[in-house]
Formats: structure tokens, C-alpha cells, sequence
């Protein structure tokens, strides 16, 4: 499992963790049943403290996405993942309303933001 820390992100390194992992899970890189690094082992590979680990294992756990077991590590849980892509629909939601707020006020015809929003959405 890899982790990467960004500094160039006003994004707390706990979020940046917590992110990658739910991305990981929802991707099927890792699967129900997984086990993650322990706390103590990603924070040494990651040069960070135990503490910052240990919030983002906490956002994982309390959000569905892990279980721990004291003696036996943190592993994927049968996690919701219709919960977790409302989050992210609403997430796109407020972006949206954004795009549409500027889009009105600066007199940006609907379809060309709709074929900003395509080229963005297939890459290219």
C-alpha cells in the first residue's frame, strides 16, 4: 500500500491519508478482509507522527471503511460504499453550484460550461 504526502496542499496530512485509503477501497485495490499497516508502521514509512496516523485511522473507522482489533491491527471492513460516493456526489454538488454561480454572473452560456465540465470529466 503506498501513501503519498504531499506538502504542496493546504490539505492536513491526516485528510491526505484518510482520502488515499477510501480511494484504495473503493478502487478494489484493497478488498474486505486486508489488513492495513499498523499505525506505528505507516508513520515510520511515512516519517510522520503516530498521532497523525491515528486520526486518519480514526476518520477510517468511525466513516465504515476499517475495523481494529486490539492485537490483531486494522483491517477493510464490509464497508458502505454507496455512502461513501453520496459524500462525494455532494462534495462535486457544492463545486458545481459554484462553476454555475460564477458561470450566471459572468454570463457563460450553460453549454459551454457543459463542455468544460465533459473535457474535464473524460481527461482530455
Amino acid at each position: 500500500m503506498e501513501i503519498i504526502i504531499s506538502s504542496n496542499t493546504s490539505k492536513p496530512i491526516y485528510e491526505q491519508i484518510t482520502f488515499q485509503i477510501k480511494a484504495m477501497i473503493m478502487a478494489g485495490e484493497l478488498k474486505t478482509g486486508d489488513s492495513i499497516p499498523s499505525m506505528r508502521s505507516l508513520a515510520r514509512s511515512l516519517h510522520i507522527s503516530v498521532i497523525t496516523v491515528q486520526k486518519a485511522y480514526e476518520d477510517l473507522q468511525r466513516d465504515g471503511f476499517i475495523e481494529t482489533t486490539v492485537g490483531r491491527g486494522s483491517f477493510v471492513s464490509a464497508q458502505n460504499k454507496d455512502f461513501y460516493q453520496e459524500e462525494q456526489q455532494r462534495q462535486a454538488e457544492e463545486h458545481l453550484q459554484k462553476a454555475a454561480d460564477i458561470g450566471r454572473a459572468s454570463a457563460i452560456p450553460l453549454e459551454k460550461l457543459l463542455e468544460i465540465l465533459k473535457l474535464f470529466y473524460e481527461g482530455e
